[in-house]
């Protein structure tokens, strides 16, 4: 059968590019002209295209090396979806309080499969390096706010996580043992922290954002040092995402009737 996701090539214009757009999964970010029309049946000259109206929207972009990656525009798009706008709607006078109380970048995150997906972020005063950015993609185990993703996912992710730590940094965990004690300590503390595990030079410090009982999303700050600020921050923390689990539940009660 192949990997290719089409059983067979689309036949109208629409259909087409849609399976263009279909061709990009967790396993393949970055395709080539061959790559996409290999994987969507497309004749190579129709799939070019049908590549460069894409690029030309913005849909598609094309990388240094010559590979096709998805575009910024269509995670625009995606932030129009009900469920992210209305995260981020709701989550951003949080992040900036969060962000005028401490001064330090502020990332909110949700998990997409193993993957924690940055929905917004506010960059700090400190020099702090941060390789994050608003719709990019990062490891669970790497990042703070990941941790606690990973924490409160289901036992068939932390186990698809643990199977493949791999490393960033020198500091990154990749022990699994290690992990599912650190994971433990989240559940039971509530916070997450990393110390240089995703870029060197900066901690995260991360909490859950819990919505009708369940967590949704997490809410992290990524600072050069921890030591002398893990109490202060995350209290604030704690009380930016307690604020937004509130507005969330709020906003489900008044929309559902209840």
């Amino acid at each position: 059968m192949g990997d290719s996701p089409a059983q067979r090539p689309a036949v109208t214009v629409a259909g087409r590019a849609l399976s263009l757009l279909g061709a990009f999964d967790e396993e393949h970010r970055r395709l080539t002209l061959t790559e996409l029309s290999d994987r969507t049946g497309l004749p190579r000259p129709t799939a070019h295209r049908l590549i460069a109206e894409l690029v030309s929207w913005g849909a598609l972009a094309r990388d240094a090396d010559g590979h096709y990656v998805v575009g910024r525009r269509l995670w625009d798009v995606g932030m129009l979806a009900p469920v992210q706008r209305g995260l981020h709607d709701i989550a951003s006078p949080y992040l900036h309080d969060l962000y005028a109380a401490t001064h330090a970048t502020v990332h909110l995150a949700v998990r997409d499969d193993l993957t924690a997906l940055y929905v917004d972020r506010l960059m700090g005063h400190a020099s702090v390096p941060v390789v994050s950015s608003i719709g990019s993609r990062l490891p669970l185990h790497a990042t703070g706010v990941g941790k606690v993703l990973l924490a409160h996912a289901p036992q068939s992710v932390i186990t698809r996580v643990l199977a493949d730590l791999t490393p960033v940094t020198p500091y990154t965990v990749t022990q699994p043992g290690r992990m599912n004690r650190q994971l433990a300590r989240v559940r039971e503390h509530g916070y997450a922290v990393t110390r240089e595990e995703m870029s060197l030079g900066a901690c995260s410090l991360a909490v859950p954002i819990v919505a009708d009982g369940a967590v949704v999303a997490a809410l992290g700050i990524v600072v050069p040092t921890l030591e002398s600020h893990l109490t202060r921050l995350t209290v604030a923390l704690r009380v930016a995402a307690g604020g937004i689990g509130r507005s969330l539940d709020h906003e489900r009660h008044m929309t559902s009737g209840q």
